[in-house]
């Protein structure tokens, strides 16, 4: 269930995301300032320039959590591109059925967060859940930290449905991730309020 009072807002088009990230950056800052992560404000202006990047690959959509006018969280995402070095960056190579890639096959949970007075409370389910509804993908897959105090997050993934297929570092002195997939199509049943705005969905 999600709380009451609050509404999503699901949006496809990159100019209206690019117009969006500095809140993005301010929601950013205050949830990953927490542990494991402890970042500050430098990581918070390298996620709002990825994240502008992010806004123009294929498939691209993010969606909003909102109490009021407060952004309490976003997720986003895209589909992996067929040159994607995602599964390159395993410890243990997955087999090549596995691995290939069409520009279409996966969609790729890049980033999910919710401000801490609104965790446990079904908001980054329902963000998830409609960041990934309508996916003509057949797979949706995510990264997660393994340390002690990211459990709750990978709980929830595991709840969710998705399974660890290995683990992952993206880049010279990067942590380690476990790198999580779940089938698609998802059942029905998405949580209502959403509204679209963009030319994609």
């Amino acid at each position: 269930m999600t709380p009451t009072g609050l509404t999503y807002e699901r949006i496809g088009r990159t100019e209206e995301v690019v117009r969006r990230l500095d809140a993005l950056a301010r929601v950013y800052q205050e949830v990953y300032a927490e542990p494991p992560y402890r970042e500050g404000p430098r990581d918070a202006a390298d996620f709002r320039v990825r994240a502008g990047r992010q806004a123009v690959r294929d498939g691209f959509r993010l969606v909003l959590a909102r109490d009021g006018d407060e952004l309490v969280g976003f997720s986003y995402g895209y589909r992996l591109p067929p040159d994607t070095g995602w599964w390159r960056a395993l410890e243990e190579p997955l087999d090549d059925a596995f691995v290939e890639e069409d520009g279409r096959r996966t969609f790729n949970v890049a980033e999910l967060a919710v401000r801490g007075p609104w965790r446990r409370q079904g908001v980054a389910a329902a963000l998830h859940r409609l960041l990934i509804a309508d996916q003509e993908a057949e797979r949706t897959t995510l990264t997660v930290r393994p340390d002690p105090e990211a459990a709750p997050a990978r709980t929830a993934y595991a709840t969710w449905g998705y399974r660890k297929v290995g683990r992952a570092r993206y880049g010279d002195g990067h942590p380690a991730y476990d790198v999580m997939v779940l089938p698609l199509p998802l059942p029905d049943g998405a949580p209502a309020r959403l509204r679209r705005c963009g030319n994609r969905p």
